[in-house]
């Protein structure tokens, strides 16, 4: 993947802005709807219904071989899970949902981890996840390398007693779902052997980390991307635009 600049022009921000507004509403539907003895497959159908309200397309279809407009993934499950019809949320889950959208030739991407009545530990565990992601952001700016929002994430996560995760990465956004640079969740060069981040750079900075061993499988299904040990994971992330000003974050309600 090329290094790209994806907001080339104010209307490119306008769209890009208004997309991550579309998202951020279809996230705090998702969010409202994560409760014991809901299945996976209704958060795929509420998911889909509210993208082709706004006017979007679900991202996650427009990827080769997949079919839904979300990856629901529960406890050990990282990402890329399959919202199948029997997973059924359960007190003490962990339950991690990706979502994107693309609209007017862009896409953004967020993802949230909701403990349902979830233990002190785990909390503590989800709140390093959202305390790493609001570092890294800080870090998404003009002059800086990718190696800064790296370090922040490996920071705050392993200084919390957790891991991140090794084999997989973050990456750029805008006209494709998968652009460069690529983002990993922890310090893998040194900083000048990184990318310089740059104005007009679009980000989908993840968070990806786990209570145990950083090592991963992927499921029978092909898709699903869980922990080799089984412990739990979480993932959260935002869609991330590079302006002169600093980063904007394009969904969420508050910019930092």
């Amino acid at each position: 993947m090329k290094n790209k600049i994806s907001i080339k022009s104010a209307s490119d921000m306008k769209i890009m802005v208004e997309c991550g507004k579309k998202l951020l509403k279809v996230k705090k539907a998702l969010i409202e709807k994560v409760q014991v003895g809901v299945f996976a497959a209704e958060i795929e159908n509420l998911a889909d219904k509210l993208i082709k309200k706004g006017g979007g397309k679900a991202s996650f279809k427009m990827v080769p071989g997949y079919s839904w407009a979300t990856c629901v993934n529960v406890n050990s499950g990282v990402v890329h899970g399959i919202p199948h019809k029997h997973i059924e949320f359960k007190k003490g889950d962990v339950v991690s949902i990706d979502v994107g959208i693309f609209y007017k030739g862009f896409h953004t991407d967020t993802s949230i981890s909701v403990g349902l009545e979830v233990d002190k530990k785990t909390k503590q565990f989800l709140e390093t996840g959202e305390h790493a992601l609001s570092a890294a952001i800080r870090e998404a700016v003009v002059g800086n390398r990718v190696h800064d929002i790296s370090r922040a994430i490996q920071d705050s996560v392993e200084g919390s007693g957790y891991q991140s995760i090794r084999a997989l990465v973050g990456h750029g956004v805008g006209k494709s779902l998968h652009e460069g640079p690529q983002i990993p969740c922890f310090v893998m060069n040194g900083a000048n052997e990184t990318p310089e981040i740059h104005e007009g750079m679009v980000f989908a900075i993840e968070v990806m980390y786990t209570m145990g061993n950083p090592k991963i499988k992927i499921d029978k299904d092909g898709w699903t991307i869980s922990t080799r040990d089984g412990k739990i994971s979480a993932l959260f992330e935002e869609t991330v635009a590079i302006t002169k000003k600093g980063p904007i974050v394009l969904t969420r309600e508050a910019n930092l």
